[in-house]
């Protein structure tokens, strides 16, 4: 998203979002312009003992040992 039509004190980075999928599917949608992003699917991922989020923006996401969302590969 452009900083230019961001208002000052409403940006929001993605480790500040709540830990869970509503929140993330929220910020992801105002990042996206208002076009809403969903989750297309989730799994458990044996290798990193995560639960991973597939979302239809095309990335995939995840919490961190803090329970903070990062983007994984």
């Amino acid at each position: 998203m452009s900083q230019a039509f961001v208002k000052e004190g409403e940006e929001q980075w993605l480790h500040e979002v709540s830990p869970t999928i509503n929140a993330l599917t929220m910020h992801l949608s105002r990042e996206n312009n208002g076009v809403r992003v969903y989750e297309k699917r989730n799994y458990f991922d044996e290798t990193s003992g995560r639960e991973i989020h597939e979302m239809s923006n095309g990335m995939s996401y995840a919490k961190d040992k803090d329970g903070r969302w990062e983007i994984v590969d």
